[in-house]
Protein backbone atom coordinates (compact mmCIF):
# COMPACT_ATOMS: atom_id res chain seq x y z
CA UNK A 1 0.00 0.00 0.00
CA UNK A 2 1.54 3.23 -0.89
CA UNK A 3 0.53 6.09 0.98
CA UNK A 4 -0.18 9.54 -1.00
CA UNK A 5 0.54 12.51 0.13
CA UNK A 6 -0.10 16.52 -1.81
CA UNK A 7 1.77 19.48 -0.65
CA UNK A 8 0.90 22.90 -1.68
CA UNK A 9 3.20 22.57 -4.87
CA UNK A 10 2.49 19.08 -6.17
CA UNK A 11 4.42 17.73 -9.24
CA UNK A 12 3.19 20.15 -11.73
CA UNK A 13 4.30 23.07 -10.11
CA UNK A 14 0.87 24.58 -8.78
CA UNK A 15 -0.98 24.66 -6.37
CA UNK A 16 -4.70 24.19 -7.50
CA UNK A 17 -6.71 21.83 -9.31
CA UNK A 18 -9.76 22.93 -11.18
CA UNK A 19 -9.80 19.33 -13.05
CA UNK A 20 -8.74 20.76 -16.37
CA UNK A 21 -5.26 22.34 -17.36
CA UNK A 22 -6.89 25.17 -18.49
CA UNK A 23 -8.62 26.26 -15.42
CA UNK A 24 -5.56 25.51 -13.76
CA UNK A 25 -3.22 27.61 -15.46
CA UNK A 26 -6.37 30.69 -15.51
CA UNK A 27 -6.55 30.57 -11.59
CA UNK A 28 -2.72 30.24 -10.94
CA UNK A 29 -2.26 33.13 -12.77
CA UNK A 30 -4.91 34.86 -11.50
CA UNK A 31 -4.17 34.56 -8.38
CA UNK A 32 -0.30 34.99 -8.59
CA UNK A 33 -0.62 38.38 -10.48
CA UNK A 34 -3.91 39.48 -8.43
CA UNK A 35 -1.12 39.45 -5.56
CA UNK A 36 1.74 41.56 -7.27
CA UNK A 37 -1.48 44.20 -8.10
CA UNK A 38 -2.13 44.67 -5.21
CA UNK A 39 1.73 45.16 -3.65
CA UNK A 40 1.83 47.57 -5.99
CA UNK A 41 -1.46 49.56 -5.48
CA UNK A 42 -0.53 49.45 -1.46
CA UNK A 43 3.28 50.42 -1.95
CA UNK A 44 2.56 53.55 -4.51
CA UNK A 45 0.15 55.14 -2.36
CA UNK A 46 2.82 54.45 0.57
CA UNK A 47 5.10 56.37 -1.37
CA UNK A 48 3.11 58.75 -2.41
CA UNK A 49 2.00 59.17 1.62
CA UNK A 50 5.97 59.97 2.44
CA UNK A 51 6.27 62.36 -0.24
CA UNK A 52 3.43 64.26 0.65
CA UNK A 53 4.16 63.74 4.20
CA UNK A 54 7.26 65.49 3.73
CA UNK A 55 6.88 68.22 1.83
CA UNK A 56 8.32 66.84 -1.39
CA UNK A 57 7.23 67.05 -4.77
CA UNK A 58 7.19 64.03 -6.29
CA UNK A 59 8.75 65.06 -9.45
CA UNK A 60 11.76 66.42 -8.91
CA UNK A 61 12.85 66.00 -4.85
CA UNK A 62 12.44 69.95 -4.19
CA UNK A 63 9.81 70.87 -1.30
CA UNK A 64 6.51 72.15 -2.35
CA UNK A 65 6.00 75.52 -1.33
CA UNK A 66 2.76 76.49 -2.90
CA UNK A 67 0.63 74.30 -0.90
CA UNK A 68 -0.70 72.20 -4.01
CA UNK A 69 -1.05 68.59 -3.31
CA UNK A 70 -0.59 65.75 -5.45
CA UNK A 71 -2.20 62.54 -4.83
CA UNK A 72 -1.30 58.96 -6.09
CA UNK A 73 -4.73 57.91 -6.23
CA UNK A 74 -7.01 60.35 -7.59
CA UNK A 75 -10.15 59.02 -5.37
CA UNK A 76 -8.37 60.67 -2.18
CA UNK A 77 -9.65 63.71 -0.80
CA UNK A 78 -8.53 63.82 2.41
CA UNK A 79 -11.70 64.39 4.46
CA UNK A 80 -10.53 61.51 7.03
CA UNK A 81 -8.77 58.79 7.52
CA UNK A 82 -11.80 56.07 7.22
CA UNK A 83 -12.00 57.58 3.88
CA UNK A 84 -8.76 57.51 2.87
CA UNK A 85 -8.75 53.62 4.13
CA UNK A 86 -11.87 53.06 2.24
CA UNK A 87 -10.39 54.29 -1.13
CA UNK A 88 -6.93 52.31 -0.70
CA UNK A 89 -8.86 49.23 -0.14
CA UNK A 90 -11.08 49.79 -3.27
CA UNK A 91 -8.20 50.72 -5.56
CA UNK A 92 -6.06 48.24 -4.67
CA UNK A 93 -8.52 45.31 -5.27
CA UNK A 94 -9.38 47.23 -8.59
CA UNK A 95 -6.07 47.08 -9.80
CA UNK A 96 -5.54 43.12 -8.02
CA UNK A 97 -8.50 42.48 -10.32
CA UNK A 98 -7.04 44.28 -13.28
CA UNK A 99 -3.75 42.53 -12.58
CA UNK A 100 -5.55 38.80 -12.41
CA UNK A 101 -7.74 39.52 -15.33
CA UNK A 102 -4.71 40.22 -17.48
CA UNK A 103 -2.51 37.59 -16.23
CA UNK A 104 -5.48 34.90 -16.14
CA UNK A 105 -7.07 35.79 -19.81
CA UNK A 106 -3.25 35.77 -21.19
CA UNK A 107 -2.16 32.70 -19.95
CA UNK A 108 -5.57 31.01 -20.83
CA UNK A 109 -5.26 32.14 -23.99
CA UNK A 110 -1.87 31.16 -24.85
CA UNK A 111 -3.07 27.66 -23.50
CA UNK A 112 -6.06 27.65 -25.86
CA UNK A 113 -4.35 29.04 -28.49
CA UNK A 114 -1.46 26.06 -28.40
CA UNK A 115 -3.94 23.46 -28.08
CA UNK A 116 -5.63 24.42 -30.77
CA UNK A 117 -2.67 24.95 -33.34
CA UNK A 118 -0.26 22.14 -31.99
CA UNK A 119 2.65 24.67 -31.57
CA UNK A 120 3.30 27.68 -28.94
CA UNK A 121 5.29 30.66 -31.25
CA UNK A 122 5.26 34.25 -31.43
CA UNK A 123 1.80 34.00 -33.54
CA UNK A 124 -0.01 32.93 -30.76
CA UNK A 125 1.37 35.17 -28.03
CA UNK A 126 0.81 38.10 -30.61
CA UNK A 127 -3.01 36.99 -30.71
CA UNK A 128 -3.29 36.89 -27.32
CA UNK A 129 -1.37 39.73 -26.29
CA UNK A 130 -3.88 41.96 -28.82
CA UNK A 131 -6.69 40.35 -27.09
CA UNK A 132 -5.76 40.78 -23.59
CA UNK A 133 -4.73 44.53 -24.25
CA UNK A 134 -8.17 45.39 -25.55
CA UNK A 135 -9.75 43.59 -22.65
CA UNK A 136 -7.66 45.55 -20.31
CA UNK A 137 -8.72 49.09 -21.58
CA UNK A 138 -12.15 48.35 -21.64
CA UNK A 139 -11.72 48.16 -17.55
CA UNK A 140 -10.46 51.56 -17.11
CA UNK A 141 -13.51 54.30 -16.71
CA UNK A 142 -13.23 55.73 -20.21
CA UNK A 143 -12.23 53.51 -22.89
CA UNK A 144 -11.93 55.19 -26.50
CA UNK A 145 -11.79 53.43 -29.11
CA UNK A 146 -8.11 54.78 -29.83
CA UNK A 147 -7.36 53.57 -26.53
CA UNK A 148 -8.35 50.35 -27.04
CA UNK A 149 -6.47 49.65 -30.22
CA UNK A 150 -3.38 51.74 -28.84
CA UNK A 151 -3.65 48.74 -25.66
CA UNK A 152 -4.39 45.96 -28.30
CA UNK A 153 -1.29 46.88 -30.06
CA UNK A 154 0.86 47.32 -27.07
CA UNK A 155 -0.27 44.19 -25.86
CA UNK A 156 0.53 42.57 -28.77
CA UNK A 157 3.95 44.15 -28.98
CA UNK A 158 4.75 43.51 -25.42
CA UNK A 159 3.79 39.55 -25.46
CA UNK A 160 5.64 39.21 -29.29
CA UNK A 161 8.50 40.61 -28.02
CA UNK A 162 8.78 38.47 -24.13
CA UNK A 163 8.51 35.25 -26.75
CA UNK A 164 11.14 36.04 -28.71
CA UNK A 165 13.45 36.84 -26.21
CA UNK A 166 12.32 33.77 -23.59
CA UNK A 167 14.52 31.94 -26.63
CA UNK A 168 17.35 34.35 -26.58
CA UNK A 169 17.84 34.26 -22.33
Amino acid sequence: MKLETRSLFDDKGGYVDLGHPLLNRVAESFVKAAGIGAVQAVSREAYFTAVEGAGFDSGNGVPDVTGHKKRGMPHFRGETSQKSLEAIVKNTGKESLQWGMVAGMYSGLTYGLREARGAHDWKNSAVAGAITGAALALTSDCSSHEQIVQCAITGAAISTAANMLSGIF
